[in-house]
C-alpha cells in the first residue's frame, strides 16, 4: 500500500509542475506573441478603467449618504433656548468624539460634530478647534456636510435668528 504522505509529495509536486510549466509558458507568449501582448495591455487598461469608475460610484455615493445625513440632521431640528442649546452641544460634542475613534464610523462621527456646529455661536471658532483635535477623515467628511449646508453661516459670528439678549445670559467661564 502507498504511504499518505507519498501521495501528498506526488500531488504537491504535480501542482508545482503544472504552476511551473504554465509560467513558462506565459513569459514566453509575452515575450514572443505580439497579439498577447497587446490583450495583456488592453486588458490592463480595462481593469484601471473599472477602478477608476468604481471609485467615482464610491465617491458620489458616499457625497449622497452625507448629504442625507445633513437633510435629516435639518429636519428633525435644533434646540433654540440656551439651556438646551448648550446641553445638545456637549451630548453631540463626546458623542461625535467617541464615535471619531471608530474609523468605520466616520460619517456619524461627523454629523454628531456637524449638529453641536449648528447650536455653537460662533461656528468659526468651533471649526479652529475641531481642526485642531479631530481627525483628518473626520474633518474632510464633515466639511462636505458644511459646503452642502447653505443655511450655515460662517461668515456671520452670530447664526441668523439667534437673539443676543439669549446669547448675554450663557455663564461664562473665567476667573472671576
Amino acid at each position: 500500500m502507498v504511504q499518505p504522505s507519498t501521495i501528498a509529495t506526488i500531488s504537491v509536486a504535480t501542482a508545482a509542475t503544472g504552476l511551473l510549466a504554465y509560467a513558462v509558458y506565459f513569459d514566453y507568449q509575452r515575450r514572443a506573441n505580439p497579439n498577447f501582448r497587446k490583450n495583456l495591455r488592453r486588458e490592463e487598461r480595462r481593469q484601471a478603467r473599472n477602478e477608476k469608475e468604481e471609485a467615482v460610484a464610491q465617491s458620489k455615493q458616499k457625497r449622497r449618504e452625507i448629504q442625507a445625513a445633513v437633510d435629516a440632521a435639518i429636519e428633525e431640528g435644533f434646540p433654540t433656548g440656551v439651556n438646551e442649546k448648550e446641553q445638545y452641544f456637549m451630548e453631540y460634542v463626546q458623542q461625535g468624539e467617541v464615535l471619531a475613534s471608530d474609523p468605520s464610523q466616520t460619517i456619524e462621527a461627523a454629523l454628531a460634530f456637524y449638529k453641536a456646529l449648528k447650536v455653537y455661536p460662533t461656528p468659526r471658532d468651533l471649526i479652529s478647534i475641531y481642526d485642531k483635535t479631530v481627525d483628518k477623515r473626520v474633518l474632510d467628511v464633515l466639511a462636505e456636510m458644511i459646503a452642502y449646508d447653505k443655511s450655515l453661516d460662517l461668515n456671520n459670528q452670530v447664526p441668523a435668528g439667534v437673539n443676543l439678549a439669549d446669547l448675554m445670559d450663557i455663564p461664562t467661564a473665567g476667573l472671576d
